[in-house]
């Protein structure tokens, strides 16, 4: 149908008189909202996949004309943050008050598309504004390493990564502590992560394209050896309705190397939200509130593969 990057690309979504435009086309680092701007002249509602902190956080630029054209803009239909905000979402009304949200992912040993390493690599040894009791505190990408231990997943290495949620989920619930890790479902992987990470930090390598090729090769090469696990976790710490402290903590676990398939599970949610009459509030922003966590587990549609635990304490931990 066209360049979607093309100045022509409005007139022929008019013609096709499509409901929704999925934008799928990463890395989102460095694009441009044209694709967005293209759906509000063809009066089309439009979501991404983008897990860019950047690019789904400066969507609301388009606000005022996506609600005049009367359509929505959702930047950020995928893991993070439409998953992880409904897996808070669906507990929230157990907080008084949410102090903290320290969540991650960890992926299975299957690599995605290179086009999503060179995403998340691209803030390799780079600075990432989290924030640290309200105040904002720099740490850098792939760096930090830790250890976790997951259920069904045993021990897995995860380092600091940047996501849209730094930003939204201090507005979204008022937390003062906020942070991100992710790693690889091997933990060469982590390893290989850090050390490209320190080299950028070194200023021993200056483009990290490259190198997300090469570590996007030698990933399949050792698929093979991993568990076909996945998980994402929240730790969510706060003040219970009752006044007392409350911990809380969530974790959705993936086999069999469904992991890699939950992303765009949150775009094929909101196209058959929107296919059954659902309408969204016109405007540009995050795409958080939107679905559902039993909508978005009814569009991966695997729950042999899946499951979510949930463990609550009161009380400090």
């Amino acid at each position: 149908c066209g360049d979607a990057m093309g100045e022509g690309f409005s007139t022929v979504l008019g013609e096709m008189n499509i409901d929704l435009v999925i934008h799928t086309g990463g890395p989102f680092q460095g694009q441009s909202y044209r694709i967005a701007q293209s759906c509000i002249e063809a009066g089309v509602h439009y979501c991404d996949l983008s897990d860019c902190r950047t690019f789904v956080n400066g969507i609301g630029v388009l606000d005022a004309q996506a609600r005049q054209a009367g359509v929505a803009i959702l930047s950020g239909c995928s893991s993070v943050p439409s998953l992880s905000a409904a897996l808070i979402d669906e507990h929230r009304h157990r907080f008084q008050r949410i102090d903290s949200i320290e969540h991650g992912i960890s992926s299975s040993a299957k690599m995605p598309g290179l086009s999503t390493i060179e995403g998340v690599l691209a803030y390799a040894g780079k600075p990432i504004k989290q924030l640290r009791d309200g105040q904002v505190h720099e740490v850098l990408g792939w760096q930090d390493l830790t250890l976790r231990k997951m259920q069904s997943l045993g021990t897995r290495l995860l380092s600091n990564v940047d996501v849209p949620d730094m930003d939204i989920f201090a507005h979204r619930y008022g937390a003062r502590t906020l942070s991100f890790k992710a790693g690889a479902g091997l933990k060469l992987g982590g390893v290989a992560n850090g050390l490209l990470a320190q080299a950028m930090k070194m200023g021993w390598v200056r483009d990290h394209r490259p190198w997300a090729a090469r570590l996007h090769r030698w990933g399949t090469w050792f698929e093979r050896f991993g568990d076909g696990k996945s998980a994402m976790y929240l730790d969510v710490r706060g003040v219970g309705v009752d006044g007392r402290p409350l911990s809380l903590t969530v974790q959705l676990t993936a086999l069999n190397d469904k992991g890699p398939e939950i992303p765009s599970c949150a775009a094929v949610a909101l196209a058959t939200k929107i296919a059954q009459g659902y309408r969204p509030e016109p405007g540009a922003r995050a795409c958080v509130g939107e679905i559902t966590v039993d909508e978005y587990m009814a569009a991966i549609n695997d729950p042999v593969n899946l499951s979510i635990s949930v463990h609550v304490a009161d009380g400090q931990r």
